[in-house]
C-alpha cells in the first residue's frame, strides 16, 4: 500500500467523493492506495482479479478429514464481488455500532474509505502494537492490548454478527487507542452458522496473538481471561469450540520452539491458550 504526497487543493470539492473515487480508480497504479484530498486522507480500493476455487476445495477436503467444521472455507471470489461484499459488510457493521472504516463512495469496481489515523500518519494494527510492546519488555501492557482485541471481538459478537478474519493484523488502533476492524472481503455468516463464525473468530484471534502471551509469560493469566470470555458465549458456540479443541489435541505434540517454523509455533501457542 502506498500513499500520495499531499498536494494543493484542486477545484474538486472535498465532499465530492464519488468524482474523486472515479478519478483515482482510473489512474492509481496499485489496487489499494492512500490519497490526500484537501485536509483528509482517503483510501481507494480497486477490485482485483477474480479468485479461483481450487484452494477452497482443498480446504473443504482438509476440514472433512480433520472433522473440523471451523475450517470449512469461506469463499472470497475477488473482483467486483469482493468489493460489493466488503462495502455491504462495512455498512452493516457500522449500522450495528461496530467500529469500522467509514465508506465514502462506491462504484462496482472499487470504493473509497476514510483513513483511520491522522493525515500522513500510519494507523498501526493491534498486532504491531503488541509486537512493539513485547520488544519494550512490558508484559502487563501486552496483556492489556490482547484484552482490548478480545473486548472488540466480544462487542462484534454481541451485535449478532462476526468478523471476517479476526487476526490481530485486521484490528487497527485509531488515534484515540480504540480498535477498528478492517478487511471484510468475505462474509462467513453467509455460508456458516453464526456460532461457528464466532468460534472461527476466536481461533483466528488466538492463532495471531497467543505466541505473544507465551513469550511474555502471561499465558496463565490470559487463559483465565479466555475461559471467562468463552463462558459468556452462547451454549452452541461453547459446544462448537469444545469439539474443535478436542479434535485439535494433536497440536499438543508440536514443539514450542521455532524448530518447525514460526507458523507451527503459533499453532502450538494457540492450543496452549485454548486448552484448559
Amino acid at each position: 500500500m502506498t500513499m500520495d504526497t499531499p498536494a494543493p487543493r484542486s477545484s474538486l470539492q472535498a465532499t465530492d467523493y464519488s468524482a474523486f473515487l472515479q478519478q483515482k480508480l482510473a489512474t492509481q497504479p496499485h489496487s489499494v492506495m492512500s490519497h490526500v484530498l484537501g485536509n483528509e486522507q482517503i483510501w481507494v480500493k480497486r477490485a482485483g482479479v477474480p479468485h479461483g476455487t481450487g484452494r477452497y476445495r482443498a480446504m473443504a477436503m482438509l476440514a472433512g478429514l480433520l472433522r473440523l467444521d471451523v475450517l470449512r472455507p469461506v469463499p472470497n471470489p475477488g473482483g467486483p464481488a469482493a468489493i460489493a461484499t466488503e462495502v455491504r459488510r462495512l455498512q452493516d457493521l457500522a449500522a450495528r455500532g461496530v467500529r469500522v472504516p467509514e465508506v465514502l463512495a462506491v462504484q462496482a469496481d472499487g470504493f473509497a474509505m476514510r483513513h483511520l489515523g491522522r493525515v500522513g500518519e500510519e494507523a498501526h494494527s493491534l498486532g504491531n502494537a503488541i509486537d512493539r510492546t513485547l520488544r519494550a519488555n512490558d508484559p502487563a501492557a501486552v496483556l492489556l492490548l490482547w484484552q482490548q482485541g478480545l473486548d472488540a471481538m466480544t462487542h462484534v459478537h454481541h451485535q449478532g454478527t462476526c468478523l471476517s478474519q479476526a487476526f490481530a493484523r485486521n484490528m487497527v488502533r485509531d488515534p484515540t487507542g480504540a480498535v477498528v476492524c478492517i478487511d471484510f472481503e468475505d462474509d462467513p455468516a453467509a455460508v456458516l452458522p453464526l456460532a461457528l463464525c464466532h468460534v472461527r473468530d476466536a481461533l483466528c484471534y488466538a492463532h495471531s496473538t497467543a505466541i505473544y502471551l507465551h513469550q511474555t509469560e502471561m499465558l496463565p493469566e490470559a487463559r483465565e481471561r479466555w475461559a471467562a470470555w468463552v463462558a459468556q458465549g452462547s451454549a452452541e458456540m461453547q459446544a462448537v469450540l469444545a469439539t474443535s479443541i478436542r479434535r485439535m489435541r494433536w497440536m499438543r505434540h508440536l514443539p514450542p520452539s521455532r524448530r518447525l517454523g514460526r507458523d507451527l509455533q503459533r499453532v502450538r501457542a494457540a492450543y496452549d491458550l485454548l486448552s484448559q
